[in-house]
């Protein structure tokens, strides 16, 4: 019975030759398309809603460092994704990629995640979206909402303080878009963007203009630096903050069944996408820190209230649009990217089939879309969305660590065989100087490799709690970082004894293993920093998700039944049936 449970647990996503292009959905996609779903994903709140709370609180103008440090770790998961997108382009992004190199268990559990974390990020945005707009209105929505429907409950509690109603109405709207069909919604978005992209370079332009030099130069009244007025550790927890702006490039993994072209397309558009993006950041944190000191810097509405106070009433109703315009970009594309990760799953037979319905007309998810929009909405109505924000980090974190792992697991497991029962090259073979080789050898392929990123991960986040805790500052926290520095150098002894595959993709991540156990380093020490009740809730979200794979999930997975004709053909193979022996005459 164990055995059989483990098996189940264990057993990985396969291709066979080019069934990874097979799809439900329409490949309509071109670079332009998914390069401004990403841009539109991540060009929004983290301009209008991001800069100002990192500049007044965290960083000073540093938050240039703290962009271009977090577009830096971005740019380390992105390289991760990028060769997946490459060689497996399907819907479910993280989840597809976890199945393929841990596992069935451990990529139900990032699956799990992954749609809680769109379903929080579109209530997040959505809800920024009404209050920019309502703001607008001097909270006529709020007071009138009030009014008639009373508070739900006091400020600062799980719930909001009132049902917001026209973030619901504009996810609902939002969703009517992307059921149209996937070339519409990102015209939509290609659109948005465009004119998000001329607001931003309006501002950068306007700005300039009132630039003050001193703003950057000299020291505060206390004697601070005015360019590092928190210091070192305020620009490194600023780059922590800004980290989540870039997490818009993974719309392009969960797109992957929709682009033609995939295998080249996707990594382009991935470094494309970033590099534009930690452009515009840069430039327009520049522009805002030289035109206002730092510490006048307004939190909620920075660039508006910064033109404000320079009498440009023009500009200043400019950026209010174009706040709005961000805004939408990053609720279309997040309401493009959940159905699709639900897609994945239940087209895997994971969570329930039904979820897996595509249209023929549209050619998309429709019962996905229904049902998951709904929930989103209702979330966006009545939750207090700071409650549950710390889920996007932790989710995503979680997400692209196991992205990482999985380029390990992939580079170093065994080859495919080939036609004639061969092995196609000496992948996932250990050097000779490897201890108990004969027993690592013994397990099943790519079990060796796993552990050793399993037990790399576990040192990571050992040494990474060690800091968070403050144990580092005692002499048995300091022994503690030594033995765990010397199992981190044997676990990586471990894993270059391993031969690397030499499969052919169009993108590979240059310098294996160590960039992208650079990138787990930096996502769990991340991880680390988060609060307990975060862990709290997302383990008590991981037993709700257990439950639905244990008890539903495990028995329909899709691979379990391509295991099992397997099986039945080999069977027949080998113990022929009657109708099938060969007679003597």
């Amino acid at each position: 019975m164990v055995s059989h449970v483990w098996q189940a647990i264990t057993r990985k996503k396969r291709f066979e030759g080019d069934s990874h292009l097979d799809s439900n959905l329409r490949r309509c996609l071109g670079l332009m398309d998914i390069t401004f779903l990403a841009l539109g994903q991540m060009m929004g709140a983290g301009i209008y809603v991001l800069t100002g709370t990192v500049v007044r609180n965290q960083a000073g103008p540093s938050i240039i460092f703290s962009f271009a440090l977090a577009g830096i770790a971005a740019l380390l998961s992105a390289f991760s994704y990028a060769e997946f997108g490459a060689r497996f382009p399907r819907a479910g992004s993280a989840y597809t990629y976890t199945y393929i190199g841990f596992g069935e268990l451990w990529a139900f559990i990032v699956g799990w995640t992954i749609p809680l974390e769109y379903m929080i990020g579109n209530a997040a945005v959505a809800r920024s979206w009404s209050a920019y707009f309502d703001n607008m209105l001097d909270n006529y929505i709020k007071n009138t909402t009030i009014g008639a429907l009373g508070e739900l409950s006091e400020p600062g509690g799980f719930f909001s303080t009132y049902p917001d109603i026209l973030s619901f109405l504009l996810i609902c709207l939002c969703a009517c878009v992307i059921a149209v069909g996937p070339k519409v919604s990102a015209n939509v978005n290609s659109s948005f963007v465009v004119l998000n992209i001329v607001v931003i370079f309006i501002v950068i332009v306007s700005g300039i203009c009132y630039a003050d030099f001193n703003n950057w130069t000299g020291t505060t009244s206390d004697g601070r630096s005015m360019f590092f007025p928190f210091g070192l550790t305020g620009t490194l927890t600023g780059a922590a903050t800004c980290f989540f702006s870039y997490i818009g490039f993974e719309v392009l993994a969960t797109a992957g069944e929709e682009v033609k072209s995939p295998h080249r397309t996707i990594p382009v558009a991935t470094f494309l996408s970033i590099g534009v993006i930690m452009t515009l950041y840069i430039l327009v944190s520049s522009t805002l820190t030289l035109m206002v000191p730092y510490d006048q810097v307004h939190t909620t509405a920075p660039f508006a209230e910064a033109f404000s106070a320079r009498g440009c009433t023009t500009v200043m109703y400019i950026i209010s649009i174009g706040a709005l315009i961000g805004l939408t970009n990053n609720l279309v594309t997040g309401v493009f990217a959940l159905p699709r990760a639900v897609y994945a799953m239940a087209d895997d037979g994971l969570i329930f089939k039904w979820l897996a319905h595509v249209t023929s007309s549209t050619k998309v998810p429709l019962n996905a879309i229904v049902i998951f929009t709904l929930l989103n909405a209702i979330i966006a109505l009545i939750f207090d969305i700071e409650a549950l924000v710390e889920f996007l980090s932790i989710g995503t974190l979680f997400a692209y660590s196991f992205v990482s792992g999985s380029v390990l697991v992939l580079r170093y497991q065994s080859a495919p065989i080939d036609g004639d029962g061969k092995r196609m090259d000496n992948g996932g073979e250990l050097s000779s100087w490897i201890p108990a080789r004969n027993f690592w050898e013994s397990l099943p392929a790519g079990t060796s490799i796993s552990l050793g990123v399993a037990a790399l991960i576990g040192s990571f986040f050992w040494l990474a709690f060690t800091f968070r805790t403050g144990f580092y500052e005692h002499w048995y926290g300091q022994i503690s970082i030594g033995f765990n520095g010397l199992l981190i150098v044997l676990v990586m002894a471990f894993i270059l004894g391993h031969q690397q595959n030499s499969l052919e993709t169009s993108f590979k991540v240059p310098f294996v293993p160590f960039l992208p156990c650079l990138s787990l380093l930096v996502n769990v020490f991340m991880m680390a920093y988060l609060t307990t009740a975060t862990w709290i809730r997302l383990f008590v979200w991981m037993g709700v998700g257990l439950l639905i794979y244990f008890s539903y999930g495990i028995r329909h997975s899709k691979e379990a039944k391509k295991l099992t004709t397997i099986a039945d053909i080999r069977m027949s193979s080998t113990f022929p049936n009657k109708n099938n022996r060969i007679t003597k005459t």
